[in-house]
């Protein structure tokens, strides 16, 4: 099996030379005309929005004779990964990329792309970025990418269900999120067989499962990682966060989604889970249904908490022509003008200040009151952590995740055996 790995590795690689020679041929014609060409890799979703970001890139190529965007998706995040690394270990990377920014230490460390400091720090949008997005574009005190457009994720909730349930008042506690799920489970016809789930949580080890439970531990007291950036699962915040979660399923007031797709909506839509974790990036889904909804923020244990949600681009090591040219891109992302155009039409908050107090963003805030929810988050937002091992990191965590919720492990048994992994992990990446 080992000798297969590089045959692998070097047939994708291959596949990806051939699917880049292309954008190749493409960039060498557009020199001739004294046009700069530039590939961008990105995983949009849903397709309406994909349809969206193509229109804006539309309008930058229409108005730049010097330079045009050719936007390529290429997969949901996960799928993704595989093919930026072997990309990058193939020399066959894109221009730019739109991804997580939790990928910055790794890419950092194959000294894929470049730092954005210089061209940042003459930019007079540095100052019109949101403050609080500035964790996510640094590492080891260089900046490495700029906010594409940011999210964080609430509690979505049928107001119906909880009226036929009698519950009048949001939940603002643990305690309280744990007493509307028990009222809210349901067995109409009395058959042994629950027809309404209080609450549907997210299963799975991946990053979308990871990001929808850190609230719970971050507002518990928890953390992932030490001062020192070493793994640190077992404490009482994580522990805390995932018997709350075991303890919903182990009543029956939560049913859990199929692994890995924690985002979908059909159960909530159908009525089957009354209330689930999600973003405003489902604004423009469930407006087009006559399903009743709204949101709450999460409720707190300790402390209010939540995440910041949404990606990152990033500009690959090139030449200076060509990075010059994706700065002309980046400048038009972090615009006013960009971003508030794909917050009207998407449900992304603006990363733009000037954007997020404009009248039309404000207008349309007022049109859709959840919003505010999500704007008054950032200000309590915490940015996942920006580390070399990063997706080492989630990815344990989300095991463990997985082990407590299907009753395989009680939850601080499975955050010591994934604190045991990584210790090898992170102690063999600093050898």
């Amino acid at each position: 099996m080992v000798a297969k790995i590089p045959l692998f590795i070097s047939f994708i690689v291959l596949v990806l030379s051939l699917f880049l020679t292309g954008c190749t041929s493409l960039n060498t014609s557009a020199k001739n005309s004294n046009v700069t060409e530039l590939t961008l890799w990105h995983g949009i979703n849903p397709p309406p929005n994909r349809k969206v970001f193509q229109d804006l890139v539309d309008q930058f190529n229409q108005n730049h004779d010097q330079v045009q965007v050719n936007a390529i998706y290429i997969g949901q995040p996960d799928a993704q990964l595989p093919k930026i690394l072997t990309a990058v270990v193939g020399d066959v990377s894109p221009d730019m990329l739109w991804f997580v920014p939790q990928l910055t230490g790794q890419l950092v460390e194959l000294g894929a792309i470049r730092p954005l400091d210089d061209w940042l720090d003459q930019s007079p949008l540095k100052d019109e970025i949101d403050p609080v997005l500035f964790k996510s574009m640094e590492l080891n005190d260089h900046i490495w990418s700029i906010p594409f457009a940011a999210n964080n994720a609430g509690i979505f909730y049928r107001p119906s269900l909880f009226k036929e349930a009698g519950i009048e008042e949001i939940p603002k506690t643990w305690d309280e999120l744990e007493t509307a799920a028990k009222k809210l489970t349901k067995d109409f016809d009395q058959d042994g067989l629950i027809d309404q789930y209080g609450m549907f949580l997210s299963l799975g080890k991946g990053e979308w499962t990871v990001f929808t439970w850190l609230p719970f531990v971050y507002s518990a007291g928890g953390e992932l990682l030490t001062e020192n950036n070493q793994p640190n699962l077992v404490n009482q915040g994580t522990i805390q966060a995932l018997e709350f979660g075991s303890h919903l399923v182990e009543q029956d007031w939560a049913m859990l989604s199929p692994p890995e797709r924690g985002y979908l909506l059909e159960n909530f839509l159908s009525g089957q889970a009354a209330m689930q974790v999600t973003g405003p990036w489902t604004l423009g889904q469930l407006s087009e249904t006559d399903v009743d909804y709204d949101v709450f923020p999460f409720p707190k244990k300790d402390q209010q908490a939540v995440v910041v949600g949404g990606e990152n681009l990033f500009v690959f090591k090139t030449n200076p022509e060509r990075e010059k040219a994706c700065f002309e891109f980046l400048e038009f992302i972090l615009s006013k003008k960009f971003q508030t155009e794909w917050a009207l039409r998407t449900g992304y908050l603006p990363i733009n200040v000037k954007a997020q107090k404009s009248e039309k963003y404000q207008q349309f805030v007022e049109e859709n009151p959840v919003l505010k929810v999500f704007l008054d988050q950032m200000n309590v937002a915490e940015v996942r952590p920006i580390v070399p091992n990063y997706t080492r990191l989630s990815e344990n965590f989300g095991r463990a995740i997985e082990a407590s919720l299907l009753n395989k492990k009680d939850p601080k048994e499975a955050l010591q055996e994934s604190q045991q992994r990584l210790e090898l992990v992170f102690d063999n990446s600093t050898n």
